[in-house]
């Protein structure tokens, strides 16, 4: 059973739904993930995502990463691939990690794609959770893969490749 622990600020839009948003992000990257059982076992999987401001992610960028600026999303993983290989084992909580998006750097952003905030954040919560089991892009062969993998996530969601260079 798939629990997402949410927290936003006021940079973010309080009208918005972005629980429902967070959580068909996360179930799509987990679709399209090697743990696709994630998103329906009995086993509580736990994602926690914050939705802050710029600042508050540029600390963290510093003080995790050793960059002194925001970027648009941080994932900080807590299972290696061991726990998530159990998953139908264990019996205890599965947390996943965490999961920041910077809402100035998002908006900036979408609005360079010419695309919505809520679909570029959807993409970011797709990326931030793919490295949350697992996936990165640190040479070309695992960032094809990982970049595959969130193309097809975001199609289940009705979003286009990010990634297709149109003329």
């Amino acid at each position: 059973m798939l629990e997402i622990a949410l927290e936003s600020d006021e940079e973010w839009d309080s009208s918005r739904s972005w629980e429902q948003l967070v959580r068909k992000a996360a179930e799509a990257a987990i679709g399209e993930s090697a743990y696709p059982e994630l998103a329906e076992i009995e086993r509580k999987v736990e994602i926690s995502v914050t939705l802050t401001g710029d600042e508050q992610v540029r600390a963290l960028n510093a003080h995790w990463r050793g960059k002194d600026k925001p970027t648009n999303v941080l994932s900080f993983p807590m299972a290696d691939e061991r726990d998530l290989n159990r998953a139908n084992i264990a019996v205890s909580e599965l947390l996943l990690g965490d999961i920041v998006l910077a809402r100035g750097v998002c908006v900036s952003e979408a609005a360079e794609k010419g695309i919505s905030v809520e679909d570029h954040a959807r993409h970011l919560l797709v990326h931030g959770t793919l490295h949350l089991l697992g996936y990165d892009h640190h040479d070309d062969r695992e960032a094809a893969d990982m970049e595959t993998r969130e193309v097809r996530a975001l199609s289940r969601l009705g979003i286009a490749n990010p990634y297709e260079v149109t003329a």
